[in-house]
């Protein structure tokens, strides 16, 4: 893993996104507002956008989202048309699962499954036949992140210090199927510096540290692409909002 650390915050607390997902649920049912695009529709559509070109439709794909809130990316990956029975969304929050499924059924979607899991310590459930056959974990052929990543960075650090990304790689490569692919969007700030120091309230992942954290012998993991964002520049140096790497499973 790389060597940047971030101090343990709320924001990776499983607490403070009940009580997030729980006020959404709450609105939702209220006056129907779905709650936020985390990172912003811009990044949806690029995306998406990705996803059609590696990973299309007519392929019908299996794909799961690790840390699916309220289930925006996968309701448009539905309007691209990909096949909602193979299409699953994963969160530790019951909450987040519960506002999904309501948003699901809504919409119209509700063949896509929404389930609770916290995928540090269990397994995502079987969405066909083909997998409950086959009884490999190994068997999606995409795994998406919006922000998940991110997040876990900030969570309470374990007896030997280390925060829950350190388990995320190996765990998050185990379900790839062999030629799969396995697309990350974090905050970034691609500097050849980072500006700030990281603080308890955000995390930064330059392109190079994703690559170092995921690219190792044991995930099996190679890098495959990257979806280009506008560039800002501040105090000299050029930049961009967000980070989105994709990375394809060793097929040997």
């Amino acid at each position: 893993m790389n060597g940047t650390e971030f101090e343990s915050s709320k924001l990776g607390s499983k607490e403070h996104w009940d009580s997030v997902y729980a006020r959404e649920l709450a609105s939702f049912q209220e006056i129907g507002d779905e709650g936020e695009i985390w990172f912003g529709q811009e990044s949806i559509d690029k995306i998406v956008q990705w996803a059609s070109q590696y990973v299309p439709p007519c392929d019908h794909p299996t794909i799961l989202e690790l840390g699916s809130g309220n289930g925006t990316l996968l309701f448009f990956l539905v309007e691209e048309d990909y096949s909602p029975k193979r299409l699953c969304g994963i969160d530790y929050s019951s909450a987040a699962v519960e506002l999904a499924r309501s948003i699901a059924h809504q919409r119209g979607a509700q063949d896509i499954l929404f389930h609770t899991c916290d995928f540090l310590l269990q397994d995502p459930p079987f969405i066909s036949e083909e997998q409950e056959r086959s009884g490999r974990m190994d068997n999606w052929d995409l795994l998406l992140d919006k922000g998940t990543y991110d997040a876990m960075a900030l969570g309470e650090k374990d007896a030997l210090g280390r925060s829950p990304v350190f388990l995320y790689p190996s765990r998050a490569a185990r379900l790839i199927k062999p030629g799969g692919f396995f697309l990350i969007t974090c905050e970034a700030l691609s500097f050849n510096q980072k500006l700030q120091t990281p603080t308890s309230t955000a995390c930064n992942f330059t392109e190079e540290e994703l690559k170092t954290n995921f690219v190792t012998q044991e995930s099996g993991l190679v890098y495959h692409s990257s979806i280009k964002y506008p560039t800002f520049t501040f105090g000299g140096h050029s930049g961009t909002k967000y980070a989105s790497l994709a990375f394809q499973k060793a097929t040997q």
